[in-house]
């Protein structure tokens, strides 16, 4: 299934960004050099989620279960361009699936778990899937029952997969494989009443694995831990390829369990993951934390917010981990603030490199990202203090909207650059800064305040353990700062003034000052750790 236009293609193969070397390519480079290597590690607590005893297997062993389910998926009538539409948590076969299905001819569509009849539903409308994969029942629902409700024509569920793959194969498909063929359609939501489907091909990935790998420093070996669900860009793209590129360990969570978390980062030996900025400042505020040893651990990436400053300061100073911040969607946008490109860490939160700015060389070496702000008439900004929707271009950028041509249309610019929904901000000539959501801003009295601004100042407030920023409608000033605080200690909480007098010593403008606080147990988020503030705003 190749989607990219002619023309792209000629492009970035013309420019050296793409080739033919295809990740079913990759993958069994690395079952040949370290057979005996351990590639795939479960979730301890596996026997929790799905009543099947974890598992940890070599290179050999996961590239024998990705040609047994290969086989099996062609003998059942499975072939080229066929979508398989699965739900299941964090488990070996999950990270099996994306390779056998390629191996097949065909790709995979992972969902999150917590999907249901609506939106599996659209999924297989949009992609004409026949094939289904689930655990069988998780966490009190029946995805058995679901597939039969929605008419999958083949269903194979978790227990009948592994023994699928644990058989011996039978007649391994060989199948080609197009370096522009796509590898994964992963699905993003949102802005629209539906799931949007990004398809992102070989070379796409290809791509991305070059960068994700040189800016967080990812060396050859190295054990990755996947916190994130494996269905989307987080555990995708900044875990699952750059696995396949150091050939080294992916070390599964299922999000999310912090005990267990905690255990698997001092104890399986981890160089690199990401965690989101809440997970971040949950581990630097434990009551325990200079007990921790995460000597091990070389760099954290984290993303789906901003992080906090102090956050990054207390990795640093306690265990000399690198945060590194990373920006980027699933249709295939990054920008990442690391060491190499923005060695400031108080930088690091929130100025990221302005890759394809004319004139600059950054040191890690990063080309083919083209970035622009545009203004409400698409006016172009470049003044330091401006603000804009961030334009991307670059070869890892997804071909459009999964069958909807009139959603892509309007989420590209006449020249090609992808309308991001994201504002930032200009910091200077050579880095921009993610400002905001455009539905997240807050209007006040007709100054825009950055509800991400405002959350990373109140995270640094000792009583505070996580919080949101939402706007509360008012009369007089159209919206003002209202503050969703889960408190540090739930018998001592902050008060408004109190959070406010630590601000206003920051130095924050005072019409950014929060005027309403609401107390509750914990912040909504989704799968990828990003704040449900639809959800906020309905307390």
């Amino acid at each position: 299934m190749i989607l990219h236009k002619p023309e792209l293609i000629e492009e970035y193969t013309g420019k050296g960004y793409w080739g033919d070397r295809n990740l079913l390519q990759r993958f069994a480079a690395n079952r040949d050099a370290h057979p005996d290597r351990e590639a795939v590690v479960d979730p301890p607590n596996r026997d929790e989620l799905v009543g099947t005893p974890a598992r940890r297997l070599t290179w050999a062993e996961f590239g024998q279960a990705v040609d047994a389910t290969a086989a099996e998926l062609v003998s059942r009538g499975f072939g080229k361009d066929d979508v398989l539409v699965a739900q299941l948590p964090n488990v070996w076969e999950l990270a099996m699936l994306y390779l056998a299905a390629a191996k097949a001819g065909g790709l995979l569509s992972a969902l999150p778990m917590q999907w249901r009849r609506k939106d599996v539903g659209y999924v297989k409308e949009m992609t004409g899937a026949r094939f289904y994969v689930s655990a069988e029942s998780f966490h009190g629902f029946d995805y058995r029952a679901l597939g039969r409700e929605l008419g999958f024509g083949h269903y194979i569920g978790l227990q009948e997969l592994t023994g699928i793959a644990r058989g011996a194969p039978g007649q391994v498909p060989d199948v080609a494989v197009d370096a522009n063929d796509i590898f994964t359609l992963c699905w993003t939501s949102g802005t629209e009443a539906d799931p949007k489907g990004c398809p992102m091909s070989h070379n796409n990935w290809e791509y991305l694995i070059s960068l994700v790998s040189t800016t967080c420093g990812l060396q050859k070996g190295d054990r990755i831990l996947c916190v994130a669900p494996l269905v989307n860009m987080t555990a995708v793209g900044v875990n699952y390829l750059p696995w396949l590129a150091v050939a080294g360990t992916l070390v599964l969570h299922h999000p999310i369990t912090p005990e267990i978390l905690l255990r698997q980062l001092t104890g399986e030996d981890v160089q690199y993951t990401i965690l989101v900025p809440a997970m971040l400042n949950m581990i630097a505020k434990l009551p325990n934390v200079d007990q921790l040893d995460l000597s091990s651990v070389r760099t954290i990436t984290t993303g789906s917010a901003p992080p906090s400053a102090w956050s990054m300061q207390e990795f640093k100073r306690r265990w000399d981990i690198d945060i590194v911040n990373i920006w980027g969607q699933n249709e295939g946008t990054s920008l990442v603030a690391g060491p190499a490109d923005v060695p400031d860490l108080e930088m690091r939160v929130d100025h990221l490199p302005w890759w394809g700015k004319e004139g600059v060389e950054w040191p890690s070496g990063i080309y083919g990202v083209e970035v622009k702000i545009l203004g409400d008439q698409d006016d172009e900004i470049t003044e330091p203090g401006g603000i804009g929707e961030l334009c991307y271009r670059s070869p890892g950028l997804f071909a459009g909207y999964f069958q909807r041509p009139d959603i892509t249309e309007r989420s590209f610019t006449a020249d090609g650059f992808f309308r991001t929904g994201d504002l930032f901000i200009v910091q200077d000539a050579s880095h921009v800064g993610f400002y905001d959501r455009k539905k997240d801003m807050v209007i006040r009295g007709g100054f825009n305040i950055s509800s991400v601004e405002v959350e990373n100042a109140v995270l640094g407030f000792g009583k505070v353990q996580d919080v949101a920023v939402i706007p509360q409608p008012d009369d007089i000033m159209g919206e003002r700062v209202c503050i969703c605080v889960v408190p540090a200690d739930e018998t001592n909480p902050p008060t408004l003034e109190e959070i406010n007098e630590y601000l206003k010593e920051q130095g924050m403008s005072v019409y950014k000052l929060p005027e309403k606080m609401k107390l509750i147990d914990a912040i909504p988020r989704n799968p990828v750790g990003k704040i449900l503030k639809k959800e906020l705003r309905t307390l």
